[in-house]
């Protein structure tokens, strides 16, 4: 239990910054219409990639035997990466539903 409070006791601005962060989290996502939802979603997904980059990073510094974090670097990349995927994949179909169709000219 000691350990407990002294680490909340150093770690204490951090521990308020992400409640903070989280309770304006909740806020901005509540004031977000519901048609708006999906392709805010996709955008911020499609930015994820700093996921990629940070799992890239951690399979760099690991150890060639250190398996553990290798293999969770290695899920973190194949997961950052069909994330990223996935956000542009919604983003190009919410684009196109909102694209001018093109008429076909009769001669």
């Amino acid at each position: 239990m000691e350990q407990i409070l002294s680490f909340i006791s150093e770690h204490q601005q951090i521990i308020y910054i992400v409640i903070l962060m989280i309770f304006c989290g909740i806020e901005i996502i509540e004031k977000v219409p519901s048609v708006l939802h999906t392709p805010l979603m996709s955008g911020a997904n499609a930015i994820h990639g700093v996921v990629i980059i940070g799992a890239i990073i951690v399979m760099g510094q690991a150890d060639a035997n250190n398996y553990v974090a290798l293999i969770l670097g290695f899920i973190a990349v194949v997961l950052g990466t069909l994330n990223v995927v996935g956000g542009f994949v919604v983003t190009d179909r919410m684009l196109e539903m909102f694209a001018k169709k093109k008429t076909k000219q009769k001669n």
